[in-house]
């Protein structure tokens, strides 16, 4: 039998203290999944993510790299692509793995999560 710790950070856009709408764990090994299946043949370096839609519904997905490594499509902006391509629209959390130490959205990212985010959205990565 095999133990893990996570030791989670969340961040949240308006400051939600200490309640979360979501397990975090829970979440978290949502996008463990999706990193197993992030398309990374030139870094090696796997990324997932998964959304939480405020209908509590959640959708996954991996950055999809390119050998030109400027349109790489980072996994949160592809599962917010996916989502709403499912019919969602605001989003209550998104957690985010992959192998470093830390792992938080990049600019653009945060530009389209801030987009459909609830007014309470919490980020959740591994620190």
């Amino acid at each position: 039998m095999r133990t893990e710790f996570l030791r989670l950070a969340w961040v949240s856009f308006s400051g939600m203290g200490s309640k979360l709408p979501y397990e975090p764990e829970v979440l978290y090994k949502s996008a463990l999944a999706a990193a197993e299946r992030a398309y990374a043949p030139y870094s090696g370096f796997r990324i997932g993510a998964a959304l939480m839609a405020e209908s509590g519904e959640t959708v996954t997905a991996g950055h999809v790299e390119n050998a030109s490594f400027s349109v790489t499509i980072c996994a949160e902006r592809a599962a917010v692509a996916r989502a709403v391509a499912e019919g969602h629209s605001r989003f209550a959390a998104i957690a985010i793995s992959g192998p470093s130490d830390s792992v938080s959205p990049c600019g653009a990212c945060r530009q389209v999560l801030n987009e459909f985010a609830s007014d309470d959205m919490a980020v959740t990565f591994m620190w």
